[in-house]
């Protein structure tokens, strides 16, 4: 990401937000000859090639959270304690998804201690720095505290969009 062009655009897609949103949105998709769930891939790879198509970015990134702990549990232990466990269907098709993510070419950036979002903020300020526009894809609204007249938040399985 080097260079000040004004129009370089920096495309950053919150997977585990959508991986999660897929799942929960999207009918009960089950591989014909194993019967393995496939839903959640399913809806994450539509929305990765629907996003190149629409954002013609220099550079783009699936980000997704790293299992464990965070630095935030560190700070505060009771930090998502009541957050339920993700289901077994769902489990099962995290790896199968990160597979088909970095095949379809996109970068996939999983840090470990560090959520999603935090790294999805940190590279919107160093793309700032740098001159460069940011989209953020994710359903995340906490996400949109990054908004400004560089940055740009949308949520394409709800059709917001939200600029300065």
């Amino acid at each position: 990401m080097s260079g000040t062009d004004p129009e370089k655009t920096l495309l950053l897609v919150d997977g585990s937000s959508y991986l999660y949103r897929a799942y929960h949105a999207l009918p009960e998709l089950r591989s014909p000859k194993t019967g393995e769930p496939t839903g959640a891939i399913y809806g994450v790879l539509n929305m990765l090639r629907k996003l190149a198509t629409d954002y013609k970015a220099q550079a783009r990134a699936a980000i997704f959270d790293a299992k464990g702990r965070t630095f935030r549990d560190e700070v505060y232990p009771e930090y998502k304690a009541t957050r339920t466990a993700m289901p077994d269907d769902l489990s099962r098709q995290v790896e199968p998804l990160y597979e088909a993510v970095k095949a379809l070419g996109w970068p996939f950036l999983s840090i470990e201690g560090v959520e999603a979002d935090d790294v999805i903020a940190t590279l919107v300020a160093q793309a700032s720095q740098r001159g460069w526009r940011t989209v953020i894809s994710t359903g995340d609204k906490d996400l949109t505290q990054l908004v400004d007249e560089r940055t740009l938040w949308i949520n394409t399985m709800s059709n917001e969009r939200l600029d300065v």
